[in-house]
């Protein structure tokens, strides 16, 4: 669901397929064409590279050492029919092979994360309540909606797709679990406790405790490079009207996401804060490599919920900037280890279908 999901590309995009793999391009082809993919404001892109040409891809993160990737994808060409996580070099490109496939097949997945042996990685599914893709309803009376799955249960799995742990065995949803850059902690969304909170645990899912407590949908949490913040994205209704719509949803396992803004606290969900007062959907946050930025995905300046850009806040809500200026849809970005490169979801160079391709930029300050 995160950081989640797909769902929101499929109601606010539209692009399709008509890039070429590069690789057998000269090397002033290949500058010229990954230029090309860069918008002339787009000052933070030294070079961008397209990694990805089919389906909806995205929630792509890197192992700790930054030579590989997972992300998911539900490109049917790849014989998935929803959500499957896929395993990535960091320099692969996917045009006409397909990549290798790392979970079970069965059910829906999300939100893969790699812990620090870079050999193992955590991410929800639902394949305990059934083989079948679990059905992604995006309307309720005429409003845009996220399901909350509670067959989704949090896995640890090999790079060859062998499950090795479950960490989570609650009812309800478990999801969007990420880990801390010291490798210490995991932080997830959970409804264990009839409401949409972030919950943070050890790596053996041992220590669970709860760090966020008000009404609301709270998730798509990331830890600060040092490890003692989470900056989350967060639906909280306020009147009563908001309330009752809220809890009428979650009954039915669905949210609504077209208004979130950012939040951010300590490890501990001490110190809790809102970082953004835009209005629409603001999301899919990550902290700049220096931790005191974020990089976040938001449809505030649009009038008719799209397009989505990047935007980038210092963690005080100041000096607000704006990253890509595409006409469709850029988001969830995330920054290598070493903080050199960005890799993220976007609608560009596809020709005005529907396909979300990944995107890998030199980020440049």
């Amino acid at each position: 669901m995160k950081r989640i999901c797909l769902l929101l590309i499929v109601l606010v995009l539209a692009s399709c397929k008509d890039g070429k793999n590069t690789s057998t391009n000269s090397t002033s082809e290949v500058i010229e064409e990954k230029n090309a993919l860069i918008f002339p404001e787009e000052i933070h892109f030294k070079s961008l590279r397209q990694v990805t040409f089919g389906g909806d891809n995205a929630e792509a993160y890197w192992s700790f050492d930054d030579k590989q990737i997972i992300f998911q994808s539900n490109n049917k060409n790849w014989n998935v029919a929803c959500d499957q996580m896929f395993l990535m070099n960091a320099n692969e490109t996917f045009d006409s092979i397909i990549p290798p496939m790392i979970s079970t097949g069965k059910g829906r997945t999300t939100c893969a994360y790699f812990l620090p042996d870079n050999k193992h990685f955590v991410y929800g599914s639902t394949h305990l309540g059934g083989d079948e893709c679990p059905e992604a309803p995006l309307r309720k009376e005429g409003k845009y909606v996220w399901p909350i799955y509670d067959t989704y249960d949090i896995f640890v799995a090999d790079l060859q797709g062998n499950i090795v742990n479950q960490l989570t065995t609650e009812k309800g949803y478990d999801a969007e679990a990420t880990v801390s850059p010291q490798g210490d902690k995991i932080v997830f969304t959970s409804t264990r406790n009839g409401d949409i909170d972030l919950y943070t645990m050890n790596l053996d899912g041992s220590g669970v405790k709860q760090i966020t407590f008000e009404l609301g949908y709270d998730g798509g949490a990331f830890f600060s490079p040092d490890g003692t913040k989470i900056i989350f994205r967060s639906s909280r209704p306020k009147t009563e009207d908001e309330i009752k719509e809220y809890k009428d949803l979650l009954a039915d396992g669905l949210v609504q996401p077209t208004n979130m803004e950012l939040y951010i606290c300590n490890a501990d969900g001490s110190e809790l804060k809102q970082l953004t007062y835009l209005g629409n959907a603001n999301w899919s946050p990550f902290f700049h490599p220096s931790g005191k930025k974020i990089l976040f995905s938001s449809n505030f300046e649009a009038e008719r919920g799209f397009p989505f850009n990047l935007y980038m806040i210092d963690i005080d809500g100041k000096n607000l900037e704006r990253i890509t200026h595409g006409e469709t849809f850029d988001a969830f970005p995330v920054f290598s280890n070493d903080g050199k490169k960005l890799i993220f979801s976007s609608n560009r160079n596809n020709g005005g279908g529907h396909d979300t391709n990944l995107f890998i930029a030199e980020w440049q300050d």
